[in-house]
Formats: structure tokens, sequence, C-alpha cells
């Protein structure tokens, strides 16, 4: 079997999106917009993208293994609940293997595909039982350790939901292709939001699936910051605008930016949510940013260039305080720019 991640190509996943849309909503040429579908960043995703075997589903786009029944749980439960019953699976043995978890909020986030809705998921998927709601990761909320991250597989939003309510949990094996990379969670907590021992707990904190952060992770310019761990360069200078604007306003900013620098190092542009949310250190928050990173002018929350499938006339998010992935209506004065480029031309 063949897949796809290159060491040497880009480090996170391309989201999917293959439209562009205005502010109204409608679907529009993708030229010369400057969306996410104009330039698709990302590891490409292989087709076929998933391989049925039996009751288990291979990922090829990121080495992982899922269940194909999405909700062999069939009920929602807590979080400790959800760690609980996969570590019951392993001591059965489930499906013949031995080494199931709940997945961190990257490995979760994977299987979204921000073309479609209802569910979130690729044209074609094999699974079964999807349900159009909330599913756990093992992931906590360093913003607010009694909640843990979660993602919503009717439009893919994700954001954290107390620990002692109800969701679903899809789980996960393998440890991938280093398509995924970790989130940088270190601890463990419980229910309550107590620092607890990671051993044999399950989350995220204890098992660190993903690939290693370098270290250093950033190489920094007088301008611009290379991401080592996904290949992507930043604006040092992470608010071009200095104040909220809309979607199209952020759109015309970078293309204002660009005509000014005279693109000898590649054009800048509006990130994709993907590569905006790879910037996240899950055990951080406000910012959810890596101790010592060296941005300047840091804002709460920030435009991407990808449009949401559920409604066109909003656009994805990141709110950074948190390190949430949320929706903005496109017309609206909501959040701040930050512009990114592919790393291959170096630092200025």
């Amino acid at each position: 079997m063949t897949f796809l991640y290159d060491k040497n190509g880009p480090g996170y996943l391309a989201t999917g999106q293959v439209t562009c849309h205005d502010t109204p909503g409608h679907e529009i040429p993708c030229a010369g917009s400057g969306q996410d579908a104009e330039y698709r960043r990302g590891i490409p995703w292989p087709q076929p993208r998933y391989e049925r075997q039996g009751e288990i589903v291979l990922d090829q786009l990121t080495g992982l293994f899922w269940t194909r029944d999405a909700n062999l749980g069939e009920f929602p439960m807590t979080w400790q609940e959800a760690l609980d019953r996969v570590g019951q699976m392993n001591r059965a043995r489930a499906f013949g293997f031995g080494d199931w978890r709940l997945p961190n909020r990257r490995e979760l986030r994977s299987l979204v595909s921000h073309q479609t809705r209802k569910p979130a998921l690729p044209e074609g998927h094999p699974f079964v039982n999807v349900f159009p709601g909330w599913y756990w990761s093992s992931t906590t909320a360093a913003i607010s350790t009694a909640h843990a991250w979660y993602v919503h597989l009717e439009g893919a939003r994700m954001f954290y939901g107390g620990k002692d309510q109800s969701f679903l949990l899809w789980p996960v094996r393998g440890t991938g292709t280093g398509a995924v990379p970790a989130t940088g969670q270190a601890l463990c907590y419980d229910a309550a939001g107590r620092e607890i021992p990671c051993h044999s707990s399950g989350q995220d904190g204890e098992l660190h699936i993903g690939r290693p952060w370098p270290q250093p992770r950033f190489a920094v310019g007088k301008e611009s910051v290379l991401d080592r761990l996904t290949g992507l360069c930043w604006r040092r200078d992470a608010d071009i605008t200095r104040h909220p604007v809309s979607w199209d306003e952020a759109l015309t900013a970078v293309a204002g930016l660009n005509l000014g620098a005279g693109g000898e190092q590649g054009p800048w542009r509006l990130p994709n949510i993907n590569e905006l949310e790879s910037l996240v250190d899950c055990a951080r928050h406000s910012p959810a940013l890596p101790s010592g990173h060296p941005f300047e002018e840091v804002q709460a929350a920030y435009w991407s260039a990808t449009t949401s499938a559920f409604e066109p006339d909003w656009a994805w998010a990141l709110y950074l305080d948190q390190g949430a992935v949320g929706v903005g209506q496109k017309w609206g004065q909501h959040f701040h720019v930050w512009t990114v480029r592919d790393g291959g031309k170096g630092l200025s």
C-alpha cells in the first residue's frame, strides 16, 4: 500500500475543499479568489481514500485504522465512560486488536471533509451509523480542564464540552504515517479538571500520538517565521489589518500585501482552516500557541480561506484564545488576518 505523506512535503492535511463561494454563499470561479479551493494546499487525499478491512477501515491518507461502525457505544456517554469503554474493547481484543484508543483531537479532525456536510465526511466513505452530532476526543481543553475537545460531524466544528456531559465515541488504532502532528498535550486530567498521573489513562497526554514537534519548532526571520513542523512560513506580525474585518476585507488585505511586497518569495495567502489549526498547542491557551513562540500582535480569532460547506455564506475561523475551530458569517467584521505562504523559499 502507498501513502502520500512525504516528510519533505507539507506537514498537514488538505481540507478537501474544491469549490469557491462569495460572501452571500454563491459558487464562483476559484481563479484569483484567494480562497482555499484555489490553492488546495496540504497533503492531497489518495483515491480511493479508504480501504475496508472487514469491520475496520484504513484511512490511506493518515494510516489510521477506524471502526467501520461510527457508533459502537450506541448511546452517548461521559468522557470518562468513553475512555473506559475503549479500555473494555482492548481487554476483549475487539476485532482482533488490543490497542484501540479514543482519538486525540487532530486524529478526529483528520476524518473531516470541508466540502461536505451531514455528515462532514469524504464522499463515498464506507462508515456506517455516523451520527450528526458531537464525538469525544481524548484531548483535554487547556483553557478549562474539566472540559475535553469534541468534533461535530454534521458540519465539522470543533469545540470543548464538560466531561460530565454525554457524547459519542469513535475508536481508532495505529500510529499513522506521520501525516497528523501531535497535539502538544503532555498532562492528564480527571473529569473534575484535576491533574492526575497519565499512566493507563488512555488520554492524549499519556499517548502523545502523532508526528513529534521539532526542537526548536520555529525558525525566525525579520518579517516571517518558518514552522518546521508543517513547512509553512507565517508572517511574524499576526495582525495585518490592526482591527477585525469581514471575510472579503481579509482576502482583499492579503492581495494588497502581495502587491506591496512584490512577491519575491512567493505570495502570502489567507490560510486554510487546517493551516491555522496546525499552529495550536493543546497544552496552552490565551493564546493557544507553543511556549516561546516568536509572533507579534497575536489576536483572539482569525479568518481562514475555507468556506463552511454547511452554510456557504459563513467561513471557518480559528478562535486562538481557546484553540477552537468555528465559523463566522462572512459579511461581519468579526476576525483578524494572519497570512501564510509556502516555506520552500526561505525566510525574509
